[in-house]
């Protein structure tokens, strides 16, 4: 049976539009579900994102890397552990332009979305439409993935992020600094506004029962929880933006491709795939390396080949579980690490902390991993 669309994406944001975005320049006709709801501009969001060197490039790629002071290039990056162990990294010494970028939310979602309806080759749909590929975008709660019974392996951690914005005392001269508490919590200061900026964006993973408490705090009692938990780094702080807060999880679908019972083929990518904590910064990241890798193996398949050929699509699933399961793995030890009580494991991982500082080569292939440039 013929399609009208080639691909079906059911989830338009910032991963689902850009891979419509790659899509429809491999002249493939994209339905793309959810594209028609407004973004969040506009409407307090607090999100910002660290963004590296591939994602940055896939996105100018496409003209839609925000302008101006809406990505902020991090030069420097500053991790401190529990009792002084302390690692830093910084552009000058890995020879490039930033570490990563801090991009705002909004920003990038309404470049993303005056993208997609200027690109003729994609259509906003308000209902699910028959494609030979239905690529589910939809993020970890997922309905879609849940109805192709998909498993979603779930493990949770005792913690929840805490996200919101803060206007600082003393500019943050484009350094991100991170901190992991003795209880395991780990805060970190995102710079924002650009290199000149004074305002930082805040994720903090805090145990899950102090949660109500610090949400009901005044503003300025919250901003001083922060400066302390911060060292005092930037001054003084005030809370600009509201608070926001979720749980924290490591989960990761059994299946990234397959056929529904309509004989359908479908495609997981971003959270509907995946979820990894945010100690590093990497959620979006990978997300957006899904779509990189999907638009790749699609524009790359034999003549021959349907975009639903599932021996395919099977070439993605195993690039990308690969890439993602480094990752969570990476991001689940360290989590686990600062969660040991007792002297004995806090001075191990804060002499672990100080080796790897000293390391050489190794830290720099630690640090050009997390930039994207592999």
């Amino acid at each position: 049976m013929a399609h009208h669309h080639d691909i079906c994406i059911r989830g338009a944001g910032i991963v689902g539009r850009a891979l419509a975005l790659l899509l429809a320049r491999e002249r493939l006709h994209v339905g793309l579900l959810g594209a028609g709801q407004p973004t969040a501009e506009g409407h307090g969001d607090v999100r910002a994102y660290a963004l590296n060197a591939s994602a940055r490039a896939l996105l100018q790629a496409l003209r839609c890397w925000p302008e101006g002071d809406a990505a902020t290039p991090v030069l420097e990056m500053q991790v401190h552990g529990d009792r002084g162990g302390q690692v830093a990294f910084s552009a000058a010494a890995q020879g490039v332009e930033a570490l990563a970028w801090i991009v705002d939310v909004p920003a990038l979602e309404a470049r993303l979305a005056e993208a997609v309806r200027y690109q003729p080759l994609i259509e906003s749909l308000d209902a699910p439409v028959p494609a030979a590929l239905t690529v589910v975008c939809e993020g970890r709660a997922s309905r879609t993935r849940a109805e192709l019974g998909v498993d979603f392996e779930i493990t949770p951690y005792p913690q929840h992020a805490i996200a919101t914005r803060l206007a600082c005392e003393r500019p943050h001269g484009q350094v991100a600094r991170q901190w992991f508490s003795e209880r395991g919590e780990i805060l970190a200061l995102l710079p924002l506004g650009g290199p000149a900026g004074n305002s930082v964006a805040v994720v903090w993973s805090v145990l899950q029962e102090r949660v109500p408490e610090l949400m009901a705090l005044a503003p300025e009692e919250f901003a001083m929880q922060l400066e302390t938990a911060s060292q005092h780094s930037l001054g003084a702080l005030k809370l600009i933006a509201e608070r926001a807060a979720w749980p924290l999880q490591l989960a990761r679908a059994t299946r990234w491709v397959g056929r529904s019972a309509e004989a359908q083929a479908w495609a997981l990518a971003g959270d509907a795939a995946h979820a990894v904590h945010p100690l590093a910064g990497q959620g979006l990241n990978l997300g957006l390396g899904d779509a990189a890798a999907l638009a790749e193996v699609l524009r790359g398949r034999e003549y021959w080949r349907s975009v639903g050929d599932l021996k395919l699509l099977r070439r993605y699933e195993r690039a990308r579980q690969a890439e993602v399961l480094g990752m969570g793995l990476a991001t689940d030890g360290l989590q686990q690490l600062f969660s040991l009580a007792g002297d004995p494991w806090a001075a191990l991982r804060n002499w672990g902390m100080s080796g790897f500082e000293r390391s050489g080569p190794l830290k720099a292939w630690v640090a050009r991993r997390a930039m994207g440039l592999n």
